[in-house]
């Protein structure tokens, strides 16, 4: 047990006054010198009087502000340490319709017009961002014994939440990224960086992931690529690449009649080449609508399930409000006997 203030201890010896001081004055009776011993009532006064006493230590120990403090004890689970690196730019604020899931292939004006009147105002309008964020909700909740981060970025990377297993600061950090615009440009070269670093210094106890979502690629200097290739061997990391394919995009996978020089102009296409190139398990997704990107992290959850070991940090326990809850159960004691004295003999 710790105490906030300690020095307020030092009028604990105060709670021993009823104990030592005189009790009432007795009501004057000639006959009170002829009654027998009452071992009884000689029991109850002193009981009132070690509840008085009690009332005033457990006051004094309560202003003292007494607690258990936080601790940390090892668990063993089936996870992994996730760092979630959510892009929080501009273009993540538009819809996957219609410009994501394709119509029916082969189908006339007609068909193509019912399939789009049959998706609801509600999901055209719903944001890949909004959706990212639900879905990544659902698989966090769902994966209880992993300890999670959370890293959102645009033109900078922005550590939101360190490695927790509290599912309700984790829930409500992934809530926050719904709040305001993004901005219109990424760097994923950053952001990654960012997240390697929340490994830096930690022991190893388990599987270790990057779980990156982002509609859109990046171009990573030499160095750069360099540096992330380095720390993900370094760290033991697996990355994992949820792409969210908008309108037009070419995807992640080159034509086989696209030049080197078209490949090299398309972003998505120079980083997933330079993800396939790195010496640590790499596995890209590509999510043309909510069904899709939902499909993908499911996918991820089935993964990645070794025996982890991992602290638990057990937060400190306030100890006053039981002490307060003593004492005002003696002085109501005190008060019952009060209201029951006898005040004048009839």
């Amino acid at each position: 047990m710790s105490f906030d203030d300690p020095w307020v201890l030092v009028l604990l010896p105060l709670a021993a006054w009823p104990l030592w001081s005189a009790s009432g004055a007795a009501l004057v009776n000639g006959w009170m010198a002829y009654a027998p011993k009452d071992a009884a009532s000689r029991a109850v006064g002193w009981a009132l009087r070690v509840a008085a006493s009690l009332a005033l230590a457990a006051l004094v120990a309560a202003m003292a502000g007494p607690h258990l403090p936080e601790y940390t004890v090892k668990r063993v689970g089936q996870g992994a340490e996730i760092v979630l690196v959510l892009d929080r730019s501009r273009s993540m604020d538009q819809g996957f319709a219609p410009g994501g899931r394709a119509p029916p292939p082969g189908g006339n004006t007609q068909q193509t017009l019912d399939y789009y009147f049959s998706q609801s105002p509600a999901r055209l309008r719903e944001s890949k961002g909004k959706v990212a964020r639900r879905l990544l909700a659902d698989f966090t909740a769902k994966r209880p014994d992993d300890s999670f981060a959370l890293v959102v970025f645009s033109t900078l990377p922005m550590r939101v939440l360190d490695f927790t297993q509290r599912q309700d600061a984790l829930q409500a950090a992934i809530a926050a990224g719904d709040i305001g615009r993004g901005l219109s440009e990424t760097n994923i070269g950053l952001a990654l960086d960012a997240a390697l670093a929340m490994f830096d210094a930690r022991p190893y106890t388990g599987s270790r992931i990057v779980l990156l979502v982002s509609d859109g690629g990046d171009r990573v200097d030499p160095e750069s690529r360099e540096r992330l290739a380095r720390t993900l061997r370094k760290e033991r990391v697996s990355l994992y690449w949820i792409y969210l394919r908008s309108a037009n995009s070419p995807g992640l996978k080159a034509g086989a009649d696209d030049s080197p020089d078209a490949i090299n102009s398309v972003p998505e296409l120079m980083l997933n080449r330079f993800f396939e190139s790195l010496q640590t398990p790499y596995h890209p997704y590509e999510a043309s609508d909510a069904q899709a990107l939902e499909r993908a992290i499911e996918d991820v959850n089935r993964q990645e399930k070794l025996p982890v070991v991992y602290d638990d940090l057990v937060p400190r326990r306030e100890l006053a409000p039981w002490l307060d809850g003593l004492a005002l159960a003696c002085v109501l004691m005190l008060l019952a006997a009060r209201l029951a004295q006898v005040r004048q003999w009839a």
